[in-house]
């Protein structure tokens, strides 16, 4: 039903403190920029700063990873590790580093990614809900499927287009918190059926010039295109 993950968005309380993070430490560079939001190149994702502003704003203190080809971790690590204090966890066979944004947002790079890019795509984001099973059913709805339960039954792992962590309020490795109100977009097979599956469990759909838009319970915003 959605087969890839077109943008994150993030929301930075100043975008030229924000664009010069992700522009010097990652070396991202500016797809378009205008009307309170500046665009990067994220690989296959773009990643969208966002002043605060109209709905949907951007997610704030928002947990995300970047994928990096495994022969690139360890530059980013020696690169990194020169103006932030990492932290990094080795999932057996995959590790991560982990350091923060200006804005609070954990941003990890995670050595899974494929390609010839520094940075390959954004591979997994982590939202805060209220009620788990309402929002592990409402995105299984969509094509995810559970690959991962934490130990205290307060988090699941979704893999789907992009690897989802759905959180109840808790803090994660290196302190992470999950997004609230965060905007993606999804690219659909069918927008409308998309937003038609959710429908009787979203609180607004949306329909768009460039797809259909809904609000989950959670105030996370989806767009279908």
């Amino acid at each position: 039903m959605l087969s890839g993950l077109r943008w994150l968005a993030l929301e930075a309380k100043y975008l030229d403190r924000a664009r010069e993070f992700y522009a010097t430490h990652l070396d991202m560079t500016v797809v378009r920029e205008g009307n309170g939001e500046v665009v990067l190149d994220a690989g296959e994702t773009d990643l969208v700063l966002r002043e605060p502003g109209e709905v949907p704003r951007g997610g704030v203190h928002t947990h995300y990873a970047f994928a990096a080809p495994p022969d690139r971790y360890d530059a980013w690590y020696d690169r990194l590790d020169e103006s932030f204090d990492l932290t990094e966890f080795d999932f057996g066979g995959a590790k991560s580093l982990y350091f923060y944004d200006p804005d609070g947002n954990c941003v990890e790079i995670g050595s899974v990614g494929e390609g010839d890019a520094d940075i390959t795509e954004v591979f997994e984001i982590v939202l805060e809900v209220e009620d788990l099973a309402r929002a592990e059913s409402l995105y299984r709805s969509l094509g995810f499927e559970v690959v991962d339960r934490g130990d205290q039954r307060r988090r699941v792992r979704l893999g789907g287009p992009v690897d989802l962590e759905l959180w109840e309020p808790q803090l994660g490795i290196a302190d992470a918190r999950g997004g609230l109100h965060v905007d993606v977009g999804f690219a659909a097979e069918d927008p409308d059926a998309a937003a038609e599956t959710v429908r009787d469990r979203v609180c607004e759909v949306e329909r768009r010039d460039d797809g259909v838009r809904v609000r989950d319970p959670d105030g996370h915003y989806l767009t279908f295109q």
